[in-house]
């Protein structure tokens, strides 16, 4: 990328993320500095217990260019999502994961592609989880290949950019949980949007928990995903 882009917001979704907070943030601010002549970013606080909204905002006492949407109680993740993609008030919107485990200084690859496409989704090269996480990847590709037709390297990579003219046309957005990426690139197909994909580093988490492969969290995103089947089949979106 030579040039800066006119504008641009950020955000991360935050849940128990206490000890990555700060870091996350901090280390996006001089990004954004330097490839966007205006830029925000929204830390969104999904009903955190520990102190993850509590040092969000001594981030955001010392940096205009922050804000912070939160919830109570946790809703989960798709629904920091939606908060993140509806509140963005620039034309490219762009999120990770506030865990840490991606390098936000490579959203350079994505502005590289973002004028062509609609939508640029990440797929990280190595995945430094679990095995179960591994598995339930598989799983979602499999599942989502049946019930929605479409095919992407790692649908749920944590690390994407929009224009906000796709954000529109995929709006509104109705999963709460962790389903909410198989709803943004289901409704982006039949809306025939450009979609690429970019290669990015994953690293291994160092603070908190992962909840991804918690039980209740696969139920609810089945429930949403049957639902969210149901509601295409039947052109109600």
């Amino acid at each position: 990328m030579n040039k800066k882009v006119k504008e641009l917001s950020i955000f991360f979704p935050f849940w128990n993320e206490e000890k990555n907070v700060e870091n996350v943030v901090k280390n996006a601010i001089p990004v954004a500095e330097k490839i966007a002549e205006k830029w925000e970013i929204i830390i969104i606080d999904d009903g955190s217990s520990d102190k993850t909204l509590e040092n969000a905002q001594e981030v955001v006492k010392k940096n205009k260019n922050v804000r912070i949407i939160t919830h109570f109680p946790n809703r989960g993740y798709g629904a920091a999502l939606k908060e993140g993609l509806s509140n963005a008030k620039y034309n490219l919107v762009a999120f990770t994961d506030g865990d840490g485990q991606f390098d936000f200084s490579e959203v350079d690859k994505f502005i590289d592609q973002i004028e062509s496409n609609d939508i640029v989704i990440g797929y990280r090269k190595k995945r430094r989880d679990n095995f179960i996480r591994h598995v339930l990847m598989n799983m979602l590709k499999i599942w989502d290949y049946i019930f929605f037709r479409f095919w992407f390297k790692d649908i749920d990579c944590g690390f994407k950019m929009f224009k906000k003219s796709a954000i529109e046309k995929i709006m509104p957005l109705r999963s709460e949980g962790a389903m909410i990426t198989t709803e943004i690139l289901a409704k982006s197909v039949r809306k025939n949007l450009v979609i690429s994909e970019v290669e990015v580093t994953h690293y291994p988490r160092k603070y908190g928990a992962q909840t991804g492969a918690n039980l209740a969290v696969i139920i609810r995103a089945v429930l949403e995903s049957l639902i969210l089947w149901w509601d295409l089949r039947n052109g109600r979106f």
